[in-house]
């Protein structure tokens, strides 16, 4: 770009800027030198043409000057008119202000002369313009009661206090003190503090026990109206599957941190304010952002979203008051509505300085008004129980009472109700055994009654203490505060904080509440239990009198701890109320003290039973009331929550519940076992078995009785999970006697018989475990005996073997047998009864143990802590099932040697006919009436695969013991041969007519006892035939 491109030239002279541009750059620098120029001349050929050039350069040069004259002309002349107007300007300014000088000299001569009336002038108009400020503000003052009983008629307690606060605080303004009209307007500024501490302490108490318009009651209702049983009357749930302790989060750490300043020497804890004329006046720092804590609400997201939206709006309650610190951080709270009306409450109250008054008065009413919660929810439970009854048929009255049956695992135990075919109810006959009616057993209609009532109660306790910890925690910060500002440099060695603290806030604090409240839950529970109140402690007595403000000695202080020690119908502190005004007590407030005796609960009038079984019922709803409670306390009453209800209940199921239930149990197991019909067969029409308890199975009463008490009993462990190591040692214990009782039975019926000798002999025992008949034993659930992989020639084997050990011990004599059918007839029933019982100790092993691995849970605070039992229900179901074995292999060895003992008369007589055989042998019609009598006799008690068993060794044992017998025969004939052969035909006819038998194994061995004794008809010749032919079927001698 060159230096001539800026120059104005116009358009139709645009030849000038490319002719210029041609002009070398030299000509226009800033120290030119010509003497180039003039010796370029000088020595060119053509003088004449380059002066030329640099004629035609000037030219254009001249030209381009031109227009820029041209173009800058009529800016220079108004520049030039501009800089003169200015100048002519500046000129008359000067001029001016000489003149003002001078006029400014002679007014300042004037006005020195009359000063002193100029100033008296000013003042004047300064009095009278404070003068008119005064009777602006007294008129507004007049107004100010109207305005503060219209606040307190909308409700709008904030800004009545709001405004009270300012007009005593332009009361007490110098100005207006010694003005008499204002003394009315005093006076009635002073009532009206006191009837604003009555009303706000009157909603704060509705609103601590949810019965407020801003409560969280009617909110969680409507929050939780799927969940609500509809045959309850209880409002509140405690099977929420939102525990509280997530669904809100109160004020754990950022509190309200304001100072109060109190106006007069006392602090300002009178009731009716006549001490206290002076005024409340909130430091610049009263509030802050941490003000309000963070609440978290359990819900989804959009719930969440919801409730932020609604919450950051400003409360109705405060549309009348003043914008301040405190009401900026309402609005940017995201507390539930009623966290923010229980802070606005408190701040009302720091504000009028009736911090320690309304603290004493909610300790005086704490207890009184949780009693009378109670009772209200029991009675309306009942009102509605009754109501449900009334409006149903007769037929349902017992089933629709309100009551829900407990869930889970004990649904399990719980007997069929089916008529039995001989006209007998199994459940009205087992349930005489239990030492506690149908009522309070652990499915009874009295535990879910007592579990249902106490989920409610608990459930609104735990909302009422959730307010309690919101008023609580606000309180101790204001009093914590207050203290840091009172607290000398220098304290005394024996200052006690808490006692401070204690009285700043009149007596009041998370752990008095707490305390109190589990307190009147204990009394309730112990009248559902029909418990005696003990006395408290010592320790208990240190903490009322902590809670007192007393000081007790250090020693007692020592010894308890950081926490408050739990006893029995805790004492109430007696709280020392300052200046209690008539009018007070006029408007309504009982000065009742709170150790006046009080009437009980009237929980007799939902539950059916009371009494000590009652225990299990309350454990749950405890524990669930100790973690919500332990979730919302903060960390300096940590311990409160692990010493508390539970602990209470804990120590009474462990001192008195659990002694009192192995005393009441192990005697009904004891009159189960020894009852002369404990082990007596029933009389049974019934012809065939059934495996069904509720259709008839015959087990032994006593058997059955203890499997009834063993499964309520473990019912109990169900319902108290941290005690079932202790419950099932009492399990294993009264199936120890059992036991033993059944061993005793077993006994008795084969004592010193040649059976009983047989099965305990180890060649025998070996072979009769490895006989394939053996897998029609009893075994465990979901298991097999042995395999079936053994072939028919070891089979045949074993037996034959068998039958060789027991055929070695002929003769036998008939003393050895078990002679009497009655005696079998019980060994049989006992086996089926001992099956019964092992099989359903094993179900409740497993269920058992499937509940403790559930219980045990690492995130679970209340995990089991008794002792794992040294032996599982896995050993006493392995021991009840072999002495059930016993008796079968009993019975099977006993009906061989049935077998044996009629067989061995072949041996002692001969086969010298002279006839046909007609009828079968003596000895042979008996054992097989025999054979048909037992078995028609067992097969009520006994399954048929174990009839099989029983009755299906009389085959192998009768045909070997007839081949054995050929030996020993004196002599034998045709017709000889035919008696023999009529005789198997009728063994064959009475065992095959056994349904459990195969009929077909019966007569091929049968039937190999008839071919060996026809080859003693055959001539020599056709004997040899027929063993060429069959040579299968003989073995070498």
């Amino acid at each position: 770009m060159g230096i001539f491109d800026g120059l104005p030239v116009s358009s139709d002279k645009a030849y000038l800027r490319e002719e210029i541009s041609g002009i070398d750059e030299s000509w226009a620098a800033a120290r030119f030198d010509s003497l180039p120029h003039v010796v370029h001349i000088l020595t060119s050929k053509d003088r004449e043409a380059e002066v030329q050039v640099l004629k035609e350069q000037s030219d254009v040069i001249e030209e381009v000057v031109d227009e820029v004259v041209h173009a800058y002309h009529s800016g220079f002349n108004k520049a030039i008119q501009n800089y003169s107007q200015i100048l002519r300007l500046f000129s008359e300014s000067t001029e001016s202000i000489g003149v003002l000088k001078v006029d400014l000299a002679e007014a300042k001569k004037r006005l020195s002369v009359r000063n002193k009336q100029l100033h008296q002038l000013w003042y004047r108009s300064v009095t009278l313009r404070h003068i008119i400020s005064l009777l602006d503000q007294i008129e507004g003052i007049a107004k100010v009661p109207a305005r503060i009983e219209k606040f307190i008629a909308e409700k709008q307690f904030y800004a009545a206090v709001q405004l009270h606060v300012q007009s005593a605080l332009m009361l007490e303004r110098e100005g207006l003190q010694t003005v008499g009209a204002l003394q009315d307007v005093r006076s009635e500024l002073t009532k009206l503090r006191g009837v604003l501490f009555y009303k706000v302490l009157e909603d704060l108490h509705a609103h601590l026990y949810n019965k407020g318009e801003y409560s969280s009651a009617a909110s969680s209702v409507h929050e939780r109206d799927d969940e609500v049983p509809t045959t309850t009357a209880v409002a509140f749930s405690v099977n929420n599957s939102q525990p509280l302790s997530r669904r809100t989060r109160l004020l754990k750490g950022d509190n309200l941190d304001g100072s109060i300043r109190p106006g007069s020497a006392d602090g300002g804890s009178s009731f009716d304010g006549h001490d206290e004329e002076g005024a409340l006046e909130l430091h610049d720092d009263a509030t802050s952002d941490g003000h309000m804590a963070s609440i978290r609400i359990n819900g989804s997201d959009g719930n969440l979203k919801d409730v932020k939206s609604v919450s950051r709006q400003m409360p109705t309650w405060l549309s009348n008051s003043t914008p301040d610190e405190f009401l900026e951080t309402i609005k940017k709270s995201d507390a539930p509505l009623h966290v923010k009306y229980l802070q606005t409450m408190v701040e009302c109250l720091c504000m009028l300085g009736k911090v320690a008054a309304a603290g004493a008065i909610i300790c005086q009413r704490l207890r009184p008004t949780i009693h009378e919660i109670i009772t209200s929810k029991i009675k309306s439970h009942a009102e509605l129980i009754n109501s449900s009854r009334s409006g149903i048929g007769q037929g349902d009255r017992t089933a629709t009472a309100g009551l829900h049956l407990m869930k889970g695992q004990l649904q399990s135990f719980q007997l069929q109700k089916q008529k039995r075919q001989n006209g007998i109810y199994l459940v009205g006959t087992l349930s005489a055994v239990s030492p506690v009616s149908a009522v309070m057993a652990p499915t009874g209609k009295a535990q879910a009654a007592a579990m249902e009532l106490l989920d409610s109660i608990l459930d609104a306790v735990v909302r009422i203490f959730e307010n309690h910890v919101v008023v609580g925690e606000i309180l101790e910060s204001k009093s914590t505060h207050q203290m840091e500002m009172n607290t000398p440099r220098s304290l005394p060695a024996d200052w006690n904080p808490d006692s401070e603290a204690s009285q700043v806030t009149g007596g009041y604090s998370i752990g008095f509440s707490l305390t109190v409240l589990q307190s009147e839950c204990q009394q309730l529970i112990c009248e559902i239990l029909r418990a005696t109140p003990e006395a408290a402690s010592a320790d208990a007595a240190v903490q009322t009198a902590r809670l007192a403000s007393k000081a007790p000695s250090k020693e007692k202080r020592d010894r308890s701890d950081d926490g408050l020690t739990f006893a029995f119908r805790f004492t109430d502190a007696t709280v020392s109320i300052p200046n209690q005004g008539v009018d007070l007590i006029r408007q309504g407030w009982s000065r009742r003290g709170p150790n006046v005796l009080q009437e009980g609960y009237g929980s007799a009038a939902v539950l059916p039973e009371q009494g000590i079984y009652l225990a299990a019922s309350t454990y749950r709803p405890v524990l669930q009331f100790t973690d919500k409670v332990a979730s919302m306390l903060p960390k300096k009453y940590a311990q409160l929550g692990n010493d508390g209800l539970l602990t209470f209940v804990e120590n009474f199921v462990k001192d008195h519940f659990l002694p009192t239930m192995f005393v009441d149990y192990r005697k009904s197991v004891q009159q189960a076992i020894s009852s002369p019909a404990a082990f007596r067969p029933r009389a049974h029409t019934a012809t065939t078995y059934t495996p069904l308890i509720e259709k008839g199975r015959p087990v032994l009463q006593g058997l059955l009785a203890i499997d009834f008490l063993a499964k309520e009993v473990l019912g109990w462990a169900q319902a108290m999970p941290k005690f079932a190591g202790d419950l099932a040692k009492y399990v294993q214990t009264f199936l120890e006697r059992t036991y033993e009782r059944c061993r005793t039975s077993y006994m008795e019926a084969v004592l010193e018989k040649q059976s009983y000798m047989l099965i305990g002999r180890h060649d025998i025992e070996k072979l009769m475990r490895v006989d394939p008949a053996s897998s029609y034993l009893p075994n465990p659930l979901g298991q097999s005996n042995m395999d079936d992989n053994s072939s028919d020639a070891e089979s045949v084997e074993v037996e034959l073997e068998l039958s060789n050990l027991l055929l070695a011990l002929r003769p036998v004599k008939q003393e050895n047998l078990i002679r009497d059918d009655n005696k079998l007839i019980l060994l049989a029933s006992l086996s089926d009864s001992l099956e019964y019982v092992a099989d359903s100790i094993e179900r409740l092993g497993q269920t058992t143990s499937r509940a403790s691995q559930a219980e045990e849970n690492p995130k679970h605070r209340h995990t089991r802590t008794s002792s794992a039992p040294t032996r599982d229900l896995a050993s006493f179901a392995d021991e009840y099932r072999k002495l059930a074995i016993d008796c079968l292999k009993v019975l099977r060895v006993e009906m061989q040697l049935e077998t044996i003992f009629h067989l061995q008369e072949m041996t002692n007589r001969e086969y010298l006919e002279d006839q046909d055989a007609e009828e079968p042998d003596d000895f042979i019609i008996s054992l097989t009436a025999q054979i048909t009598r037992r078995d028609e006799e067992m097969a009520p008690f006994v399954a048929s695969l174990k009839r099989n068993y029983i009755f299906g060794g009389i085959c192998s044992i009768a045909a070997n013991a007839s081949i054995k017998a050929l030996a020993d025969m004196k002599s034998i004939n045709l017709f000889g041969v035919q008696q023999i052969c009529r005789n198997s035909i009728a063994l064959e006819q009475a065992l095959a007519a056994i349904p459990s038998i195969n009929s077909e194994a019966v007569q091929q061995r049968l039937d190999h006892v008839r071919t060996y004794y026809e080859l003693l008809n055959m001539p020599f010749e056709a004997l040899l035939a027929f063993i060429m032919e069959h040579e299968q079927l003989f073995t070498a001698a």
